[in-house]
């Protein structure tokens, strides 16, 4: 007689990424974390340091692009380049939205800084217009940076793993894609 049910069961196992992995895993809740705390570092650094050191200033602003830099990569890094043309101007937009909130809020706790002096309302269009550009600019070349680096390393690990015919067929995919790209209307 045939058996058509197994004597023992199998048992299914659900691996849940960890925390951190998982929130990287949303471009809402990388973006919005990423401007709050961007915006609250910017604040306490022109706030609390010396404002006359040129030092102090480049190394905040290093620090602060770092934050900016590193939160996006640890995005998308979960996704492939493909993905990355829709998601790059989308963490650029939610992010923007999230330290302009923060600012609002700053505002109204007389915290906000603008230059040596403190942010009023009036100013607060400019300033979500001008965070705006300057992330979604930065971000974007960051972005195809990135990519340049990544599509590099890849081709050349392939290279060294003695696979260059898989190489070859990656370029010529590529190349393929782009040319049926340039003739779609």
């Amino acid at each position: 007689m045939t058996n058509f049910f197994p004597r023992q069961t199998v048992q299914w196992k659900l691996e849940e990424p960890a925390a951190f992995r998982r929130l990287t895993l949303s471009v809402l809740e990388m973006a919005v974390l990423t401007g709050v705390v961007l915006r609250l570092f910017r604040s306490i650094a022109l706030t609390q340091g010396p404002g006359d050191s040129w030092l102090y200033l480049g190394g905040s602003f290093a620090l602060g692009a770092l934050l900016l830099f590193g939160m996006a990569t640890a995005h998308l890094g979960n996704y492939t380049i493909r993905q990355w043309v829709w998601r790059v101007p989308v963490f650029a937009a939610l992010e923007a939205a999230a330290e302009m909130l923060t600012s609002v809020l700053l505002i109204a706790l007389d915290r906000e800084p603008l230059g040596t002096s403190k942010a009023a309302l009036v100013h607060w269009p400019g300033m979500a217009a001008e965070v705006l550009l300057t992330r979604f600019i930065a971000l974007t070349v960051y972005a195809l940076v990135l990519a340049g680096i990544v599509q590099f390393v890849r081709y050349a690990l392939l290279k060294r793993e003695d696979r260059e015919s898989t190489a070859i067929a990656i370029h010529e995919d590529i190349e393929r894609q782009s040319a049926e790209h340039d003739q779609s209307p």
